[in-house]
C-alpha cells in the first residue's frame, strides 16, 4: 500500500487522503456495537464504537488480514456533537483495537441505524498484498 498525500497539503489526523493497493480485496459489511451473539454489552457510544472496531478485526481475521490491511472505512454516527465531544476518547479506543492504522475515512451522521440501540456502524474495505 502507498499512502497518497499531496506535498503542499497538510497532513491529516486520524485518517488517509488516500491509498493505492493492490491484492485481494475485502470487504466488511457494516458493524455495530454488539457482541458475536448479537447482543450489546453498553449503551455508551465509545464502548460501542470500540466493540464495531472488534468486530472488523474479527472479520478481517476469517481472510488473513488485519487493521493493517484496511484502506477504506465508512462510518456511521447518530450523534455528531457526541462524537466531536469525545474525540480523545475515541481516538484512544481506535488505536487500542487498531493501533496506528489510519485508513482513508468518511463519517457521516445519519437519523438512526437500523438495530434501535446501535449508535455507530463501521464499514470497511481492505486489501491483502499480492505474493511477490
Amino acid at each position: 500500500m502507498r499512502l497518497l498525500q499531496p506535498a503542499e497539503w497538510l497532513p491529516p489526523r486520524g485518517y488517509a487522503n488516500g491509498i493505492a493497493a493492490r491484492g485481494e480485496m475485502i470487504f466488511v459489511g457494516g458493524q455495530i456495537g454488539w457482541n458475536g451473539a448479537q447482543e450489546f454489552e453498553s449503551d455508551d457510544f465509545i464502548a460501542q464504537t470500540k466493540q464495531a472496531l472488534q468486530n472488523v478485526v474479527a472479520v478481517l481475521k476469517e481472510a488473513h488480514a488485519g487493521p493493517q490491511n484496511i484502506v477504506r472505512m465508512t462510518w456511521y454516527i447518530v450523534d455528531r456533537d457526541e462524537y466531536v465531544a469525545r474525540l480523545k476518547e475515541l481516538g484512544a479506543a481506535y488505536r487500542e483495537v487498531m493501533g496506528r492504522n489510519f485508513a482513508t475515512m468518511s463519517c457521516v451522521e445519519v437519523s438512526r441505524l437500523v438495530e434501535s440501540r446501535a449508535k455507530v456502524e463501521i464499514e470497511v474495505t481492505a486489501v491483502l498484498p499480492d505474493a511477490p
